[in-house]
């Protein structure tokens, strides 16, 4: 009888290891899809745009004359972009997270709002720049800035923030809010000096998040009024802009090879922009750990 079930169990698990390799074999397989389609469209980018990286192309101004054209406005209306909305999205997602998370009882109308949140992360872009040309364009006079545009981008990202934020104070232990309070320190003290410090590498993915959605967006930025060319560099909120996905997209429907050169070299500045932040975003994010 015992070696009927050892031999039993034996079967069991090697039926088990078989499901499990077979398993491990499809999500390697479908993993190796992704990055093999994500390096063609790399490489078709890289080999039709690399050419265009010139001093020239970085320092100009969009023009008819394709030899001239460049995209240096468009970069600058980038980088005003991210950092607005960075600098108004995280510190209003992360105090609302921190309520919604640490002070918040749990209630039904919390609850509902909890819900809210998470399908507001899921909503398409172009409702947000209705919303922001509704809210900030019109009714608070903002006009075609790039105010309004960070504020609008600002409003597409705080769900993902403040999700994000939930979680990583999630993964603080309660033990360590149970000392902190028991050595004598208020909520707040705890929260500031103990909570928020043990979270910072897993809110950091959130930032990452964040800025890879800014950066990427077109559809509510076109809404709000960004304009699909300009000559103008922004200096100041009210100024107007554009940014490197409508260049892109400009250049890309022309008819000339030339222009699709362009947008490809665009493209690859858009990237080297996108992966630049995300390498800052790790790097802060593992200096938090190990402290």
């Amino acid at each position: 009888m015992p070696d009927h079930f050892t031999i039993g169990s034996g079967q069991i698990s090697t039926g088990r290891r078989n499901k499990d390799r077979i398993f491990q074999s499809l999500c390697y397989g479908a993993a190796a899809i992704g990055v093999l389609l994500l390096a063609i469209v790399l490489w078709g980018a890289v080999r039709e745009g690399f050419s265009s990286l010139t001093p020239k192309f970085f320092n100009g101004f969009p023009t008819a004359s394709m030899s001239r054209a460049g995209i240096k406005p468009a970069l600058i209306g980038t980088v005003w972009i991210v950092l607005l909305t960075l600098a108004i999205s995280l510190p209003v997602g992360i105090a609302a997270a921190i309520y919604l998370e640490e002070i918040a009882k749990k209630t039904r109308l919390n609850a509902l709002i909890q819900a809210n949140i998470a399908n507001l992360a899921g909503v398409p872009s172009i409702i947000y720049g209705i919303l922001g040309l509704a809210a900030f364009v019109r009714f608070f006079g903002m006009g075609n800035s790039i105010l309004a545009a960070g504020c609008t981008m600002s409003l597409l990202v705080l769900p993902t923030v403040i999700l994000t934020t939930q979680e990583a104070l999630r993964t603080v232990p309660k033990s360590y809010r149970e000392g902190s309070l028991a050595c004598g320190a208020t909520q707040w003290q705890t929260i500031l000096r103990m909570t928020l410090p043990c979270a910072v590498a897993p809110i950091l993915t959130g930032v990452i998040l964040a800025a890879s959605r800014a950066i990427g967006e077109t559809a509510p930025l076109l809404v709000v009024g960004a304009v699909a060319s300009t000559r103008e560099i922004p200096s100041r909120l009210s100024d107007p802009y554009t940014v490197l996905p409508i260049q892109i997209f400009n250049w890309s429907g022309m008819p000339q090879q030339g222009w699709h050169e362009k947008a490809a070299g665009a493209i690859i500045v858009l990237l080297v922009m996108l992966l630049a932040l995300n390498a800052i975003a790790i790097i802060l994010r593992n200096k938090a750990r190990r402290v």
